[in-house]
C-alpha cells in the first residue's frame, strides 16, 4: 500500500442473507482526495459504504484503511481506524438537542474538530444549539449528521446521498463544506444521485454497475466522456 493510499478496496464481495450484492469491487481513494461512487439505483453504491464499516452480512475480498486489513473487523473497530459513516437516514436523535447530538459521539481518534470549530464551518447549527433533533429541518439535519462525525476525529469520510431532497442552498452550503474538508486533508468517499453536486467535488469517480467498478473517470476527462456517462447513469 503506497503512502498516498487511504483506502484499498479488493475483491470486495457483500452479502445480505442470500443476496449476493457485491461482486468484487475494486477501487483505491488517495489520502486528501475526494471520490465519488455513481451509478444507477441498486447498484451496490450504498452497499459499498456498508460494506467497508462492516454492517453487512457475510464479506470477503479486503479492505485495507490507512494500512489496517478491516474485513474481518467489528464496525466500531473500524470506526477506531479513523472513519466516519453518514447514512441516508441520518439518525439524529429527535429528543436531543443540536448540542446533545453534537456531543453523543467518542473520540475515534486526535484532532477532532470542537463544538465551537463546528458552529463556524455551520452556522446554522450554532443558531439551533438549544433547538431539539425533531426541530431542525432537514438540511439542518444533514448538516448535524455530518459535523458529528467531523467532532470525532475521524479522517476518512463516509457519505451517502448528503445533497438528497435538500433545498439548492443548502446543497451550495454542503459543497463548500465538502471542498474546505479536502483542504484539510479529510479523504472522502461520496455516494451520490445528484450528478451536478458531486462531479465538481470529486477529483475521481466510479460507476458502479452490478456490484462492480465499471468505469474510472479523472475530473480532467469529464468533459470528454460526459456523453458516455450520461448513457451509463440514464441521467
Amino acid at each position: 500500500m503506497s503512502a498516498t493510499e487511504y483506502l484499498r478496496v479488493s475483491k470486495l464481495h457483500a452479502f445480505y442473507g442470500e443476496s449476493h450484492i457485491l461482486h468484487g469491487m475494486d477501487f483505491t481513494v488517495r489520502r486528501g482526495e475526494c471520490v465519488s461512487l455513481l451509478g444507477r439505483n441498486g447498484a451496490g453504491r450504498t452497499t459499498t459504504l456498508r460494506a467497508l464499516m462492516g454492517l453487512t452480512g457475510k464479506r470477503t475480498g479486503s479492505i485495507m484503511i490507512n494500512g489496517r486489513e478491516a474485513i474481518g473487523m467489528a464496525p466500531h473497530k473500524i470506526a477506531q481506524l479513523g472513519v466516519g459513516y453518514c447514512p441516508e437516514e441520518r439518525g439524529i436523535y429527535s429528543g436531543l438537542t443540536t448540542e446533545e447530538n453534537l456531543m453523543m459521539p467518542p473520540r475515534v481518534g486526535s484532532g477532532g474538530m470542537s463544538v465551537e470549530e463546528l458552529y463556524t464551518m455551520f452556522p446554522n447549527l450554532a443558531e439551533r444549539r438549544h433547538s431539539q433533533g425533531t426541530r431542525l429541518s432537514g438540511g439542518e439535519q444533514q448538516m448535524l449528521a455530518l459535523a458529528r462525525i467531523l467532532r470525532t476525529g475521524a479522517r476518512l469520510l463516509l457519505l451517502d446521498e448528503i445533497s438528497e431532497g435538500l433545498a439548492p442552498v443548502v446543497v451550495q452550503k454542503l459543497g463548500e463544506v465538502i471542498r474546505e474538508l479536502k483542504q484539510k486533508d479529510y479523504t472522502i468517499v461520496l455516494v451520490e444521485q445528484n450528478f451536478r453536486f458531486a462531479a465538481p467535488l470529486a477529483d475521481r469517480m466510479f460507476v458502479v454497475e452490478h456490484g462492480q467498478i465499471a468505469m474510472e473517470i479523472a475530473q480532467s476527462e469529464l468533459a470528454s466522456r460526459m456523453g458516455h456517462l450520461q448513457e451509463m447513469l440514464g441521467v
